[in-house]
């Protein structure tokens, strides 16, 4: 048994890797381990805040100083010996604070709250008359009584004072059970005894003498006997009640069929046996399965996780985004049954953390979910799995900004298992380690159903459109091949990448342009809510009938959004059934589901979306795909912008003629010329990766340059600048003459909810003093954050703009 604990505090105004050294009460010392959390004071007065043990310790002396842990808010480690490796790991990649990356790998609910108390301390004051007997006020109660600016002047006369508590939102679900404590001799002495009408409490004592096992209180109302008829067979003796912990099961409703393996094709099998023979040789191997699609990267999945689970093994299997995870949970499920746990952001925080449960208590064996599934507890994995590696929801926007595909490969490592990372159009980076044998290719190039194709590309060129005076968001081909469709009952994809009604909306009489009176953006219409919307804050208002400016009533609305094409095509198509899949129209939780359900039962002609839908969907009558404007991404200024777009193309195209029927794609661009758009009509990766490497090389991009983003932000614009200028000066000093350092520069939209970003870009190969100094700036950001300046350090950013 230790008597000392290293733990790591949860200060979220000065953070530190710096663990504290607390006591470990003689009563706790049998039960405190490490990655347990923990409730332990710090600093002065009654602060109470939540602690992660890193480590244990003892010795001779004991310093009178250390304060003692208040309590263990685990009855067991919730971060295992990897996991807290794994922050280690992180928190030297991504420039965060361990903390930060202890708390990232917890559902949400085992993240602290605090509450605060207002105490008594001096019971003969006159503060005493606002206080109960208990002598203890809730601070947020005492603030909507207006009691707060009295309770703080006698604070300051140490009268009174605050107590900060940590408090668990987790909660078990319990189900209320009844266990009989009768048999069914009792049981027919009390029937003697029960007066003639008593016809509910006969009813329950007959079920009681014959009850074998616990039955939910829900049976016994259902058939009509009332909670107070149970609680009266509690005082007689008949029964007890007890509260019986259960898992909150996101799937209850859901009825999966039973499927089997599918033959495999050579180039299927030969994945497989590769997988599976370093699998065996416990080789921490990365394999770049590269397959176009249609090709089955999902059956060499799903028969590769089944041998490794027949050895008592377990498994990780990711997705990039929520919109995906229904039709691979179905796969998954359908196939390997319970053995499989969910983890996304479009379950409840309850069912979140009961799947978590179910995996830390060995009951799942397989975890497929979104990015942060990397931090399943997941025990003796044989097999991880990255599905659309080249995803950029893989990597995080905020600290700790870690990319799931790497921590990937770091628990392979610690697994010494082989991780796969499946694609048909892999990220430029990993096919070039692929190339340099870092990576082991493995390339799938036919469909995996044969009497499926890939479907024919036929680019539109939209200024040839205008010049023949179509002014629709739909060219005559399109329009033409619609028709079609819909007479011969097949179903349609639309691809727009932007949400919303219109873009923005201007005057024609002074060219006013509504903003967003937070963000340098103009506000977006949303006819569903009659509303002007910025997407980056929030912010919404009524729509203007005249303009702001000039009072004209020349208002016009430019841009086109999902909204305002499927009015479009409703006005065009009149018989046609559409479902519109965007942010706007799966805020709700199962929502994307029930589109993709109905989408799939044949109940919708049209499928219109972002690109969300353009991933992973497997529906036999979908012959028509349609991307409305190919250069929404084209025209970013960011390098990886014709990579974004490719990568679009040939994932939506790939929606097309998955089953008997033939798929044909229309890509409506004003760039037809464009390699990435001429080459995604080719269906030509090879190309491609040649042409963009070429000009990454000539650019010095990734992945032939590390990068690192520095973003500065701050409620004025003078000192986000001048900060962002230190920065770059401090920089310079270190870095060598062949590394580049760009900026600093406003960023690409450079107010958000009201604080100007200024962001400095680094790009180098070898640079052995800046890990140190960038440490060094993560530190010292800490002072500035009190005065409101943050900077983040972003290593290996997937966002330049």
């Amino acid at each position: 048994m230790y008597p000392l604990a290293e733990v790591i505090v949860d200060v979220p105004t000065m953070q530190t890797d710096q663990p504290f050294t607390y006591l470990i009460p003689t009563e706790l010392q049998p039960v405190v381990q490490k990655g347990m959390r923990v409730e332990v004071p710090f600093g002065k007065g009654n602060r109470h805040i939540q602690g992660f043990v890193v480590g244990l310790s003892e010795t001779a002396t004991l310093d009178e100083r250390l304060k003692p842990i208040i309590r263990v808010l685990d009855i067991a480690p919730v971060l295992n010996a990897e996991l807290l490796a794994l922050a280690d790991y992180m928190k030297e990649t991504t420039y965060a604070f361990k903390i930060t990356c202890l708390q990232t790998m917890l559902p949400s609910v085992m993240k602290a709250e605090y509450k605060k108390t207002i105490i008594l301390v001096d019971t003969t004051s006159e503060a005493a008359q606002y206080f109960p007997v208990s002598g203890e006020i809730d601070y947020d109660q005492a603030q909507k009584d207006g009691l707060l600016p009295k309770l703080m002047k006698f604070r300051q006369e140490n009268i009174v004072d605050i107590r900060y508590e940590v408090h668990n939102k987790n909660r078990v679900k319990t189900l209320r059970m009844v266990n009989s404590l009768i048999d069914e001799k009792k049981a027919a002495e009390i029937l003697q005894t029960l007066r003639k009408g008593s016809l509910r409490k006969a009813q329950l004592v007959e079920i009681l003498g014959s009850q074998t096992e616990a039955l939910p209180v829900k049976y016994f109302t259902n058939l009509g006997v009332s909670t107070a008829h149970l609680n009266q067979g509690v005082k007689d003796g008949w029964l007890e009640i007890l509260e019986v912990e259960t898992y909150r099961d996101p799937f209850a409703n859901h009825e999966f069929e039973t499927t089997t393996n599918l033959a495999l094709n050579t180039q299927q099998a030969k994945a497989v046996n590769k997988i599976l023979t370093a699998y065996k040789k416990e080789q921490a191997e990365t394999f770049l399965l590269e397959g176009i699609t249609g090709s089955g990267k999902t059956e060499v999945y799903l028969q590769a996780i089944q041998h490794v689970l027949k050895d008592g093994k377990t498994a990780i299997m990711l997705v990039p985004e929520i919109a995906l995870t229904p039709q691979m949970v179905e796969r998954f499920k359908s196939r390997l049954k319970d053995a499989v746990a969910v983890l996304h952001s479009g379950l409840s925080q309850g069912e979140r953390y009961d799947e978590w449960r179910k995996i830390e208590r060995g009951k799942a064996q397989v975890v497929v979910g979104a990015r942060s599934a990397i931090f399943a507890p997941l025990e003796n994995i044989g097999l991880i799995i990255v599905d659309e590696e080249h995803e950029a929801t893989y990597k995080q926007e905020e600290a700790p900004r870690y990319h799931a595909r790497d921590l990937a490969i770091w628990r392979s490592r610690y697994h010494h298992c082989p991780v796969v990372l499946g694609s048909a159009t892999p990220s430029l980076e990993s096919r070039a380690r692929a190339q340099k044998k870092v990576y082991t290719l493995l390339p799938l190039q036919k469909r995996a159903n044969p009497a499926a194709l890939l479907p024919t590309i036929e680019v539109v060129d939209l200024k040839d459109e205008y010049s023949k005076g179509n002014m629709s968001s739909f060219s005559l081909v399109l329009q033409e091949k619609m028709r079609d469709r819909l007479n011969k009952g097949e179903q349609i994809v639309l691809l727009l990448n932007r949400r919303g009604y219109s873009s923005f909306m201007m005057c024609r009489d002074c060219g006013y342009v509504l903003d967003c009176p937070n963000c340098d953006i103009s506000l977006t219409l949303h006819m569903d809510t009659k509303t002007m919307r910025c997407h980056y804050c929030g912010h919404e208002e009524a729509i203007p009938h005249k303009c702001p400016e000039c009072g004209s009533k020349k208002i016009s609305y430019y841009g086109t959004g999902t909204q305002k094409i499927e009015a479009e095509l409703q006005e065009l198509l009149p018989e046609a059934r559409i479902l519109r899949m965007d942010v706007d129209t799966t805020r709700k939780k199962g929502a994307h589901e029930r589109i993709l359900n109905a989408f799939g039962a044949k109940k919708a002609d049209i499928l219109l979306g972002t690109q969300m839908i353009a991933k992973g969907l497997d529906f036999p009558d979908i012959t028509l795909v349609g991307v409305l404007n190919a250069d929404t991404a084209l025209n970013l200024p960011d390098f990886r912008s014709s990579e974004r777009t490719f990568q679009l193309l040939t994932q939506v195209s790939g929606r097309a003629g998955r089953a008997k029927k033939a798929g044909e794609v229309v890509i409506q661009t004003f760039n037809p010329e464009h390699y990435a758009i001429s080459l995604a009509k080719l269906q030509d990766y090879e190309r491609f990766y040649q042409q963009e490497m070429i000009m990454r090389h000539q650019a010095g991009y990734p992945p032939y340059y590390f990068t690192v983003k520095l973003t500065v932000s701050h409620e004025t614009e003078v000192q986000a600048a001048q900060k962002s200028f230190q920065l770059a000066r401090q920089l310079q000093e270190v870095l060598s003459p062949q590394s580049l350092l760009l900026g600093p520069t406003p960023s690409a939209i450079m107010r958000i909810k009201n604080r100007y970003y200024y962001q400095i870009i680094i790009k180098y190969k070898q640079e052995p003093a800046l890990k140190s100094l960038l440490e060094q700036i993560l530190d010292e950001s800490q002072i500035d954050q009190r005065r409101g300046l943050y900077v983040s350090i972003d290593n290996e950013p997937l966002n330049f703009i």
